[in-house]
């Protein structure tokens, strides 16, 4: 009874084109098969889903397809037909229907916004590509806006806004500084993931003025930069000694040291929040937490341990990633930041949802006339998907009717098809995240047998093994497959013999008489065909005498036998082994015909020896333990280099080869392991030893490679293993015979050194190449695609020649070939030079300037046409230079700046520039012999920036109440000046701050008389210029007006008289018991009134420490001249918030605008306003561009 079965998985090699039926017919991956079959349409490449392209570029849409025949190809754009004809910047691929979408001359990237799909269709049906949505990427500007200076007090927490602006894709955000240094991140100090930079708390190091975000959009290849971030942070010992400087000897104040602080989160805010994320995608958690010391991020997973092998911890463990997430990975994720005095936790709800993914994608069909099958799609995803069907790119329930179709939900049901139902279909299965689309032909064929195994073929066999000959179909309907044994031998059955379903024909146990010619016939209804294979059966090799167990002495010889029988048309290959791997590297292993030899064994030469035997159809081995024993005590042996070897002898003189023999000369107890052959050359080079070549040490003679025109001697070289020994006498001397020469000259080159030249340089060669009397050179040339005939000339033994005449930088293609009085070396191999440079001719035009902000601009021109080069292109030099300062209107000594700009670049930047000022600028083309002509000079201007601070502050003239004011204008106006702005406030004797009054001045005064000013009291100035972009860094003065004289006089009588000093004691006395009432009150939890009074009004202006949030509001005289206290600072629209005062003026009745003396006196010249703090620095709104810094982050 005859057997059928498939092959089994561990035979993979004989699956090359076996063709499985299942419920439908598959056709082998045959090229010539597939190249003949009618076969629907198939989608092979499409651009993706979601495709995002640069704006300033070609938009290549890509759909290829194949079938037969080949299809046509169509698109939609936005549900409809995209007519591409009608459009004169959009063309097709020849045979494809990739789009091109012409932006480059002329086209706008957001015109082509939409959605678009391409169908591929042929007589057989048609499939569609996904629906490809085409958006062009964005990299907007930075929104300017005005940033005030960050004071911080040391250890509080402190967030960095970047706020960077929205594109497409979303820009990857990092910080640095001026100097375009990434800033340093740590478990204190880092960067979310919403690109904020992060304090935990601050430390008197992180005061800069250089904090600035920058985005960097890789789609577009551009950088943008926030304005610099400016961060102030007051250390406590700066701010006690700066209290103490100005404290009387008598006042006793100090502010609180850095206080430690518990945890308090950052980001998220509050308890808990939730995340959705999409399976497969990464999972990104995170929580930054506050505190003083720095608390520490632990994560954990409520009710389950964090995925293994898929967990990672980023950002010193304040972020949370886990990869490829699946629906498991849902629930509820807890954050703990925790330090020395506590801890607080945020709980994230996790929901993974799902796309729609593929559990079964429907599968191509391939059906004869008459047969069933069946399309599978079966999708999952979270929420699970709606399946929907296409025939031939058309909803099913209006596509044609097909009386052999059957919808059932993910199935469709063919029954007894015919050739016209041959389609193309599309499963659509989406959810709200998205959709999966497939195409899955239908393809009704009729096809006579084929049989894709080559006729003849060769199968070689070991006897007793299992042969397999192959038979390779194909055939619609199925065809039947039967074998024949020779010419007129009958169909093969019975037990001996398996029939596989893809025609294969196995004989389990092949013996000799299985040898001969086997018949394989395929046929159907549609027709028959047959093929001859062959098959031989071979005899087994075997290893007649295998290798033996051995015990042999340390230092001694051993031998393995290792003696094969094998086929006589096999060639077999035999290999020794060591321990299951090769053999040591060394030469005491000899391996022999039949054997392996060790010589001179050592310990650890012990293991196990294998003889393996190798032939084109079968292997064997054997295998023999070999144990090292220690020898016999010997006396002491000296070791020493081997004595020189001795009587060498030349013998076998040919032309180009000679054999040298010697005699070795003592080992002194170390065997030889090699020797070295050293010639001389007493022709070229007399009494100079080169290296020749190295023999095993077992080996006494040697042929050598000889050279032509040399008179050689030689000597040898013993080498062991404590070092080599002198060298032998040299041999007799022996003279070759002149050659031609073997080798041209090396490194030829072409290289002009003036306009009208090309100087050929080459490597000579040296007296030993030269193979003969009479070395000269032939140099060839000719002018690459203009000359047909070479130019040569013939020079003596130099390495140089010099063509004199030529035309400017043209290619030449250049050959040097030696020769001697015997004649010319081979052809040599031509090199391509170029002729002398000489300046370019004509300047870069349509040189165009933008001015990006007031100190950097953007410069554009036209390349140059490179025949107008004249010589090797390195770049583009820029020269500018400030002409005049237009605030200013003044001449000076121009300083002229350049910038290079290397390759064929049209474009760079020039950084650096000062504001409000006229520049000029032009462009010149560089080669390798200099600078070509300048273009036309260009002006241009930038904008009006920030001014300096003013040049100086004097404070003259105090009187009782005023004090005058004198200053000089800013050394850099950097525009027009439109006023200067007056800020002061009046320090009272406990050094606090009292209210701020801000005065604009016009922009041509100079001087300033403030009157109604109190007497005796000292006074903060803060002064700074203004244009229209905004206000400069300003500079302070402190004065102070004088005491009424009189008055003075009158206090020291009466100081002098006796019952004032009576009643100051009194008073002193009367002072000590209320003080002594007030404590015992305090100690019981009373509160005395002025306390009472001090909580009930707390002027937003002033307010004094608090034990609760460790603010203050104490004058500092520190370096930045500034009022340090946070209540001073009111918004710019001169309001109150209420998160900086419950109390306000306004609350009783006091308007925003007045202001009194402690006196009570109003002072009404100038109305004095509350602001805030001015900024100390430059405040341009224009920040420097790093353009060319930035390059290496892109």
């Amino acid at each position: 009874m005859m057997k059928k079965k498939s092959i089994p998985a561990s035979k993979p090699s004989l699956m090359l084109f076996l063709c499985q039926i299942v419920s439908a017919l598959d056709v082998p991956l045959d090229s010539k098969l597939l190249e003949e079959l009618s076969q629907p349409p198939t989608i092979t490449q499409q651009s993706p889903k979601d495709y995002i392209v640069d704006p300033r570029e070609n938009i290549v849409i890509q759909c290829e397809a194949k079938g037969k025949p080949p299809p046509s190809f169509s698109w939609t754009r936005n549900g409809t037909h995209f007519d591409i004809d009608k459009d004169a910047q959009v063309t097709m691929k020849p045979n494809s229907g990739t789009l091109v979408i012409n932006i480059m001359n002329g086209g706008k990237a957001e015109a082509y916004e939409g959605v678009y799909q391409c169908t591929a269709r042929n007589e057989r049906g048609a499939a569609i590509s996904n629906n490809i949505v085409i958006r062009p990427s964005r990299s907007p500007l930075w929104t300017k806006e005005k940033l005030e200076p960050n004071h911080v007090r040391e250890g509080d927490s402190l967030v960095l806004h970047c706020r960077p602006p929205v594109g497409l894709p979303p820009p990857i955000i990092f910080w640095m500084d001026n100097a375009f240094q990434r800033l340093p991140q740590s478990e204190r100090v880092s960067q979310g993931l919403n690109g904020d930079l992060y304090f935990s708390n601050v430390q008197p190091e992180d005061t800069r003025e250089d904090y600035i975000c920058y985005a960097r959009f890789n789609h577009t290849q551009t950088i943008q930069q926030k304005q610099p971030i400016s961060v102030k942070v007051v250390s406590m010992d700066s701010l006690n000694d700066t209290i103490a400087a100005n404290l009387s000897d008598t006042d006793i104040y100090g502010a609180k040291p850095v206080t430690e602080r518990q945890p308090v989160l950052l980001t998220p805010t509050g308890s808990t929040s939730t995340k959705v994320e999409l399976r497969g995608n990464v999972l990104l958690l995170e929580c930054i937490a506050a505190g003083l010391p720095t608390p520490v991020i632990r994560w954990t997973k409520e009710g389950g341990e964090l995925p293994a092998n898929r967990t990672f911890f980023e950002n010193f463990k304040k972020t949370l990633k886990i990869i490829d997430v699946s629906e498991a990975d849902s629930g509820n994720y807890k954050c703990t930041a925790r330090n020395v005095l506590g801890s607080v936790h945020h709980v994230i709800s996790v929901t993974v949802k799902a796309a729609p993914y593929w559990i079964t994608a429907p599968r191509n069909l391939v059906l004869s006339p008459g047969e069933d099958g069946t399309l599978i799609c079966r999708a999952n995803g979270n929420p699970k998907p709606s399946i929907s069907w296409l025939a031939n790119g058309v909803p099913i329930a209006i596509a044609p009717e097909d009386p052999s179709r059957k919808v059932d939900g993910d199935t469709i049901i063919f029954s007894h098809v015919q050739e016209r139902s041959s389609a193309v279909y599309q499963c659509n299965a989406s959810n709200e995240y998205g959709y999966l689309l497939a195409n899955a032909f239908v393809n009704v064929l009729a096809e006579p047998p084929r049989i894709l195994t080559p006729a003849n073929k060769l199968y070689q066999v070991i006897a007793d093994s299992p042969a397999l000959l192959d038979c390779a179909y194909f055939g619609s309907p199925k065809p039947e497959i039967e074998w024949f044994k020779g010419a007129k031998g009958s169909i093969l059955r019975g037990n001996e013999y398996i029939f596989h379903d893809n025609g294969t024909l196995e004989i389990p146990v092949a013996q000799k008489d299985s040898t001969g010619t086997y018949t394989c016939v395929a046929r159907n209804e549609l027709g028959k065909i047959q093929n001859e294979v062959h098959l031989e059966i071979k005899d087994p090799t075997m290893i007649i005498k295998q290798p033996e167990y051995t015990v042999v002495q340390r230092y001694s010889q051993v031998s393995f036998e290792c003696i094969i029988k094998h086929d006589s048309t096999l060639l077999p290959t035999v290999v020794w082994l060591k321990d299951n791997d090769e053999l040591p590297d060394d030469e005491r292993f000899l391996v022999g015909k039949d054997n392996l030899t060790i010589m001179n064994v050592t310990d650890k030469d012990d293991g196990t020896y294998t003889c393996v035997v190798n032939t084109t159809l079968d292997s064997v081995s054997a295998s023999a333990v070999l144990t090292v024993v220690a020898a016999p005590p010997t006396p002491a042996i000296i070791y020493a280099r081997p004595n020189p070897p001795f009587d060498l002898e030349l013998t076998g003189q040919l032309e180009r080869s000679i054999d040298l023999s010697w005699t070795p000369g003592d080992e002194n107890n170390s065997p030889i392991t090699n020797f070295v052959i050293e010639y001389e050359d007493g022709l070229h080079e007399p009494g100079v030893w080169h290296y020749q070549t190295e023999v095993p040490g077992t080996q006494t003679t040697v042929q050598l490679k000889l050279s032509p025109y040399v008179n050689y001697s030689f000597r040898v070289i013993a080498v062991n293993k404590i070092g080599r020994s002198q060298p032998s006498e040299p041999s007799q001397q022996y003279l070759t015979k002149s050659a031609n020469p073997d080798e041209n000259p090396a490194n030829v080159q072409g290289i002009g050194s003036e306009p009208d030249n090309l100087v050929i340089t080459w490597e000579s060669l040296t007296g030993f190449q030269s193979n003969g009397p009479g070395l000269q050179y032939k140099v060839s040339w000719r002018q690459k695609d203009v000359d047909d005939e070479w130019t040569s000339v013939i020079v003596a033994n130099v390495s140089k020649y010099i063509v004199s005449g030529t035309p400017t930088f043209v290619p030449y293609e250049i050959k040097v070939q030696a020769l001697n009085d015997l004649g010319y070396a081979p052809e040599p191999s031509e090199v391509i030079g170029h002729s002398g440079e000489d300046l370019p001719m004509v300047a870069p035009g349509n040189v165009q300037v933008h001015v990006i902000n007031s100190t950097l601009a953007k410069v554009h021109w036209d390349p140059v046409p490179l025949k107008t080069v004249r010589g090797h292109l390195q770049g583009y030099k820029v020269y500018y230079w400030k002409v005049q300062s237009l605030s200013r209107r003044s001449r000076r000594h121009v300083e002229k700046k350049i910038l290079t700009f290397r390759g064929n670049k049209t474009f760079g930047m020039l950084p650096g520039l000062e504001p409000y000022s006229s520049y000029k600028l032009n462009v010149r083309v560089v080669n390798g012999k200099g600078e070509g002509p300048a273009s036309p000079d260009k002006v241009f201007k930038t904008p009006e920036g920030v001014p300096s601070s003013p040049s100086f502050l004097k404070i003259t003239n105090p009187t009782l109440d005023s004090l005058t004011l004198e200053w000089g204008s800013p050394t850099h106006p950097n525009g027009v000046l439109t006023s200067y702005i007056l800020k002061f406030q009046p320090i009272n004797n406990t050094h606090e701050l009292g209210p701020l009054v801000e005065i604009r001045i016009p922009a041509n005064e100079s001087t300033l008389i403030l009157k109604n000013l109190n007497y005796s009291t000292r006074y903060k100035f803060y002064f700074n210029a203004q244009t229209s972009v905004g206000s400069g860094s300003q500079i302070t003065e402190e004065a102070v007006t004088i005491m009424d004289e009189a008055m003075a006089s009158r206090q020291v009588d009466i100081a002098t008289q006796g019952w004032f000093i009576g009643l100051m004691c009194a008073v002193a006395l009367l002072i000590l018991i209320l003080l002594i009432v007030c404590f015992i009150r305090r100690n019981k939890g009373g509160k005395y009134p002025v306390k009472e009074k001090e909580d009930a009004h707390a002027d937003p202006e002033i307010q004094p420490m608090k034990e609760d949030d460790g603010t203050f509001g104490e004058y500092s005289d520190a370096e930045d001249h500034k009022p340090l206290k946070k209540g001073s600072r009111t918004p710019s629209d001169r309001t109150v918030k209420k998160e900086d005062s419950d109390d306000s003026l306004v609350d009783y009745g006091e308007g925003v605008n007045g202001q009194f003396n402690e006196d009570g006196s109003f002072i009404g010249q100038y109305s004095g306003k509350k602001e805030k703090e001015p900024a100390e620095g430059n405040e341009s709104s224009e920040a420097p561009s790093p353009v060319n810094a930035m390059n290496s982050f892109v």
